[in-house]
C-alpha cells in the first residue's frame, strides 16, 4: 500500500501550492459567494505526538524503558457549513493524511509474543524481558466535527473520525530475558547480552479505524490558524483473529499545527 502515499501527499501540497491562485480577483468572487453562505474553507499541516498503547497499563508491562515519537507530519483540508446567522455553531468534514509514528523500549512478564528463530520459522509463547517495538502507521483520515466559536479568535471542535491505513509497522526484537513455549509452564529459550531476536505484527493490524477527535483553533492573523487537536482511537489496532498480544492497543495522539483559511 505504501505505493499510494507518495500520489496522495503530491494531492496535498498540490492545494497548497493553489492557494496562492485562489488570492486573484477572480477567486474572490468565489470565496465571497461561500462566506455569504456561511461556508469556509482551509488547509492544514502539523505534527502528531503520542503513542500506541493498552489502557490502562495491563500488569504484563511492568515498565516503560524509553520513548521516541517519530515525525509524524499530517496534511488536511476541511469545509466548515455555520448553521445559524452568527456563525457560532458549524459542521465540518476534512481528509487528512495522519501518520501516527513511535518507538518504545519496555520490560515486560508474560508477554504474548511470536518471535523468528534462527532457523527462519516462528517461536510462539510468553516472553519475559526486554521488548523493544517500532510503530508506524499512515493513513486517510475524516474527522466529522461539530464547531462552537467562542470568540472572532477562538473556536472549539469535537467529534468522530473514521480512517483507513494505508500501510503499517509493528515490529521490533525482544532482548535480555526467556520466551516459555508454548505457555508459562512450557520449555524455556534464553536471550542474553547481543543475542536477540525479531518479531512482526505488522500483517495483522487493523484497516479500519475510528476514535474521536477535540480540540480548539485560535486565529492569529486574517487567514492563518494555530490549533491543537488530541485523537483518541477507540477500537484495537489489531485484527480481531489476532490473539498473540492479549490486549487491545489504541492510538492516542496529540497534532500541533497551523491552517491557512480562505
Amino acid at each position: 500500500m505504501k505505493k499510494y502515499v507518495t500520489p496522495i501527499l503530491a494531492l496535498f501540497l498540490g492545494g497548497f501550492a493553489l492557494a496562492g491562485h485562489a488570492q486573484s480577483s477572480s477567486s474572490h468572487k468565489g470565496l465571497l459567494w461561500l462566506a455569504s453562505h456561511g461556508l469556509d474553507y482551509e488547509i492544514k499541516a502539523g505534527i502528531n505526538i503520542g503513542g500506541t498503547s493498552p489502557l490502562p497499563l495491563p500488569q504484563e508491562i511492568r515498565s516503560l524503558d524509553s520513548y521516541s515519537p517519530g515525525l509524524a507530519i499530517t496534511l488536511e483540508g476541511n469545509a466548515t457549513k455555520w448553521l445559524d446567522a452568527k456563525q457560532k455553531w458549524g459542521l465540518s468534514v476534512g481528509l487528512r493524511l495522519d501518520k501516527k509514528d513511535m518507538d518504545t523500549k519496555a520490560t515486560v512478564k508474560n508477554y504474548g509474543m511470536e518471535i523468528f528463530s534462527e532457523t527462519g520459522g516462528k517461536i510462539k509463547g510468553l516472553w519475559t524481558g526486554g521488548v523493544k517495538t517500532t510503530v508506524k502507521m499512515s493513513y486517510l483520515t475524516v474527522p466529522v466535527l461539530a464547531n462552537y466559536r467562542i470568540s472572532n479568535r477562538w473556536k472549539v471542535m469535537a467529534g468522530p473520525y473514521f480512517s483507513y491505513m494505508l500501510n503499517g509497522e509493528f515490529s521490533g526484537n525482544v532482548y535480555e530475558g526467556h520466551l516459555r513455549t508454548p505457555d508459562a509452564s512450557g520449555s524455556r529459550v534464553n536471550f542474553e547480552g547481543e543475542n536477540k531476536a525479531a518479531y512482526d505484527f505488522s500483517d495483522n493490524l487493523r484497516h479500519f479505524q475510528w476514535g474521536v477527535q477535540v480540540g480548539g483553533e485560535w486565529k492569529a492573523y486574517k487567514h492563518l490558524n494555530v490549533h491543537a487537536d488530541l485523537t483518541w482511537g477507540l477500537n484495537d489496532i489489531f485484527q480481531k483473529d489476532f490473539t498473540t498480544v492479549s490486549f487491545a492497543m489504541y492510538p492516542i495522539y496529540l497534532n500541533l499545527g497551523f491552517g491557512y483559511e480562505f
